[in-house]
């Protein structure tokens, strides 16, 4: 009941701090949104409005706090006839798509939740999967050939191996689309057939990783005193590998696949790029190209959301494979 609060409380710090660095970073950038707004011929009171209509009129600490208002109880942009309204939780409104932030990234989310979370199953049963017989067979042909693919694939640059992927399954066999997204109400097929090769792209760059580390770990449990003892008492190979390897080992993997999951989950830029997919990373490079500051705080600040929820849920999960780690919280 005490850890509860105090990580909740570590959560919201982190968050306010990555928010103002964020605004604060942004707003002072040479870029300014209002003169990009302003139309022509942009005369000094024309951007003097834009700046009021946007609410870049006040102090830059009175901005920051408006922002903040606005996720809580929403916004309004300008006033009479021609005020914007912006519904909690407002992460600010996109003047450019004439948009609410918000509504952005809930349009582009499930393209990147998709990509994220099949690609993420993927790389931890792939990669788990070919450490923990690598950790087993250590020494023989299988382990050599495994370690080699996976030191191949982590130096394959991610678009590298996309256009590949592309060249290969997409053009000249012609198995998979090349681009595009279904949502999976429309299609679970289709919906799973445009992601089958950005899954795969994903998966084989970091499902080598997880090799390593699953192999690494392995080992490095397996010759600990408490395996030799289980083993000493006639316990069978495939329950020591279980109960005492696996376990043990998939403490510092539920790290970094919390850590990893959470950054892929904030806009995989580079794989929906390749695949021309319409997800949170395409949005957000969109946004630097046109100088779209709202849209690039708040996707930077829904990433965040998502990386400390995702640290949290790593917390949880080190509680659960190791109940020793319950009293140190």
């Amino acid at each position: 009941m005490t850890w509860i609060p105090r990580r909740l409380g570590g959560m919201l710090g982190v968050l306010l701090i990555v928010s103002f660095l964020t605004y604060t970073l942004l707003i002072v950038a040479p870029s300014d949104p209002a003169l990009m707004s302003c139309g022509r011929p942009c005369t000094p009171d024309r951007l003097a409005d834009a700046r009021a209509f946007m609410g870049y009129d006040q102090p830059l600490l009175g901005q920051y706090l408006s922002f903040l208002g606005g996720i809580v109880t929403g916004r309004t942009f300008g006033d009479g006839a021609a005020a914007v309204e912006c519904a909690a939780p407002c992460l600010g409104y996109s003047f450019r798509l004439g948009a609410p932030v918000t509504e952005l990234i809930a349009e582009r989310a499930p393209v990147t939740f998709s990509l994220a979370v099949g690609a993420a199953v993927l790389w931890l049963l792939l990669g788990v999967t070919a450490g923990t017989v690598s950790a087993v067979r250590r020494g023989s042909l299988l382990d050599r050939a495994a370690m080699t693919l996976s030191v191949a694939a982590v130096s394959a640059p991610a678009y590298l191996v996309g256009l590949i992927g592309l060249l290969i399954f997409g053009f000249t066999l012609n198995v998979v689309p090349v681009s595009g997204y279904v949502p999976l109400t429309e299609s679970p097929v289709d919906w799973a057939w445009h992601l089958v090769l950005p899954w795969l792209v994903l998966a084989l760059i970091s499902a080598a990783v997880y090799a390593r580390l699953t192999r690494t770990q392995l080992l490095d449990v397996l010759g600990e005193d408490f395996v030799r003892t289980a083993r000493a008492k006639g316990l069978r190979e495939g329950t020591v590998l279980r109960r005492h390897g696996l376990r043990n080992t998939l403490v510092p993997i539920v790290t970094y696949f919390g850590l990893d999951l959470g950054s892929l989950l904030g806009g995989a830029v580079l794989t929906e790029r390749v695949f021309s997919m319409p997800g949170l990373g395409s949005l957000l490079i969109d946004a630097y190209g046109n100088a779209d500051l709202p849209v690039i705080i708040g996707v930077t600040v829904f990433s965040a959301a998502v990386i400390v929820a995702a640290n949290a849920a790593v917390d949880v999960l080190h509680g659960v494979l190791d109940p020793r780690q319950k009293g140190n919280r």
